[in-house]
């Protein structure tokens, strides 16, 4: 489903990106781990068109992503992603945020639209609280209704770009619950994380980055439990305490 060959991004003379290659199957959740500034959260900007990739192919279904080309909006409505910081409009209530999308983006029945949106707020457990306004609700809960909103766009890919990392860690499970649920639905799911826990018990396949490049991939068993490559095991040995 996802595909992308070769990819080279740089930020002025910083090259954040030094020739990704890597793919994503229908169905199939892909973690990517690593440390801060290692370019993971930028692969998923330019996946969807937040950022402008120098170098290198990125496929969705086969069709081109290219940020500077009208298709790019049609590209984003198919492939939804969830941000670090929730991103949620703060003068609408939860459905409201839930149903921006389909209804001035797709252009669906307004009606039609918050039924569904109320169906996905009930289904990440926030029901009660469709009426309430971000600032009313906790950071876990911003969080499930940002995953409410990318759903409503009903997406054949969700991007999570570390959607626990600005969360109490009380809170992170809620969230991860969600996830998991998605996951076993069979939603295609790229993840950036450093969730080790959630990356070894959902995540088919995990991809470690450093330094812009694909350092280690595979099963997640395989690069979680007896990662093969210097870097890789000196990350998982700070992450984990070990």
């Amino acid at each position: 489903m996802i595909q992308l060959n070769n990819v080279t991004k740089s930020f002025g003379a910083l090259q954040v990106l030094k020739g990704i290659t890597g793919e994503v199957q229908k169905g199939e959740v892909v973690c990517l781990i690593g440390p801060s500034g290692s370019g993971k959260s930028t692969i998923l900007r330019c996946l969807n068109g937040l950022e402008v990739y120098q170098g290198g192919q990125i496929h969705i279904n086969g069709e081109l992503v290219d940020a500077t080309k009208p298709a790019i909006r049609q590209i984003r409505t198919r492939m939804a992603m969830v941000f670090q910081r929730f991103n949620l409009f703060p003068h609408r209530t939860a459905l409201e945020n839930v149903i921006e999308g389909p209804v001035h983006v797709k252009g669906e029945n307004p009606k039609e639209a918050r039924e569904y949106g109320a169906h996905l707020l009930e289904r990440v457990g926030l029901g009660a609280r469709k009426d309430y306004f971000p600032g009313q609700l906790s950071g876990g809960q911003m969080q499930r209704v940002a995953i409410a909103r990318a759903l409503a766009m009903r997406p054949e890919a969700i991007l999570f770009d570390e959607p626990t990392s600005a969360l109490d860690p009380e809170l992170v499970g809620d969230v991860l619950d969600v996830m998991r649920s998605l996951a076993e639905e069979g939603m295609t799911m790229l993840v950036v994380t450093h969730e080790m826990g959630f990356a070894r018990d959902v995540a088919d396949r995990v991809l470690f980055l450093d330094g812009g490049v694909i350092v280690e991939q595979g099963k997640a068993d395989a690069v979680l439990g007896a990662p093969q490559h210097p870097r890789t095991q000196d990350f998982l040995r700070r992450v984990l305490n070990h």
